[in-house]
């Protein structure tokens, strides 16, 4: 059985949310309104399958949302040149990690991010 392996990823969101959302706009006083809206997160699954996923409103068979509603309300499209560089990681901690670090750089470029 093959083991399973996280992934980050970035998806560009719609500025829209930067004015309709005020916690987003509160998480990213950095932002200059010149650089994109970004989501970054993590799965188990690809990039794409996940995007999917936030678009449709996914949730698991106990009827848990498992989809972002900044993504489901704004997500566009992945953006794999930000996150194709980073390699798969065994465990979910790891990641998640990951995952952090990459939104925080990202936002000290001056991208709005929104991350988990």
């Amino acid at each position: 059985m093959p083991q399973m392996q996280y992934q980050v990823y970035v998806i560009e969101l719609s500025k829209k949310v930067f004015t309709e959302n005020a916690k987003f706009r509160n998480a990213n006083p950095q932002f200059n309104g010149v650089l994109q809206c970004l989501y970054v997160g993590m799965t188990s699954k690809t990039p794409r399958e996940r995007f999917k996923q936030h678009k449709s409103g996914y949730q698991n068979k106990k009827g848990h949302k498992l989809s972002s509603r900044i993504v489901q309300k704004y997500g566009m499209y992945l953006r794999p040149s930000l996150y194709n560089h980073i390699a798969p990681v065994p465990t979910r901690l790891e990641a998640l990690k990951i995952e952090e670090k990459l939104a925080l750089e990202l936002r000290r470029q001056r991208y709005a991010v929104w991350f988990n």
